[in-house]
């Protein structure tokens, strides 16, 4: 599955870094594309769009 998400507060690549392991400690197969311009993070994953947003935001960003 793919999921969208609006994610406020990634100001640098460090930022998107972080997001993106995140996302990785829970499904490590998972595909990230991070664009920071446009405050999205695409995820393709098998995991529940919830968890995903979850860990997005345990790193301290807000997901909207």
């Amino acid at each position: 599955m793919e999921h969208t998400y609006h994610v406020k507060g990634m100001t640098c690549g460090h930022c998107e870094v972080s997001v993106k392991k995140a996302v990785l400690r829970l499904d490590e197969r998972a595909l990230v594309v991070i664009d920071r311009s446009h405050d999205t993070v695409v995820v393709q994953t098998e995991q529940p769009r919830d968890a995903v947003a979850h860990v997005i935001a345990e790193e301290g960003y807000a997901v909207v």
